[in-house]
């Protein structure tokens, strides 16, 4: 039942923009990951720095990142592998995911790049079903591996099998 002065449920709208994340806003992207996460995302910046990548965030009106991801012109030619895709867990299923992709598939664009790539976990449906939606495609698998840290501070080898996806733009 729901009464007059129920305020449980709400629709809030606001402006996002999209914009290069900075050294200065990783603090305020522990959501996104752990502290070793965050320093790997600080070296990228440095190659980002260097035209080898863009890593953007979408910001609120405040300019807080709630989404950020990275594209890197290195891994595959004559693509933008797009890599690190993170929305704040709270907002996700808003449109910030799509939203990401969309940017950073101008960002490819812009550079006279007709194609992106990205891999996803095979354990991770919900992301496969976005890129899916974008117009990816799958063509293979392989696996992946990177260091995780764990709550008590631990670096853990975390090994896991991702489907290859892309798209032309």
């Amino acid at each position: 039942m729901t009464t007059e002065n129920d305020f449980s449920h709400a629709t809030v709208t606001t402006r996002v923009t999209v914009r290069d994340l900075l050294p200065r806003d990783l603090p305020a992207c522990t959501w996104s990951g752990s502290a070793t996460h965050l320093r790997h995302v600080e070296r990228e910046l440095t190659r980002a720095a260097a035209g080898e990548v863009d890593y953007l965030a979408v910001c609120t009106p405040v300019d807080l990142p709630v989404a950020i991801g990275g594209v890197d012109y290195q891994v595959s030619q004559g693509a933008g592998t797009l890599w690190q895709l993170a929305v704040l867990p709270a907002l996700q299923s808003c449109g910030l995911g799509t939203l990401l992709v969309r940017a950073a598939e101008q960002r490819i664009l812009n550079r006279g790049l007709r194609r992106a790539e990205l891999a996803v976990e095979e354990d991770n449906p919900r992301a496969r079903a976005l890129y899916e939606r974008l117009g990816y495609v799958a063509h293979g698998r392989e696996p992946d591996a990177w260091d995780e840290e764990g709550p008590d501070g631990s670096i853990r080898r975390h090994e896991t099998m991702c489907i290859l996806m892309r798209k032309s733009l």
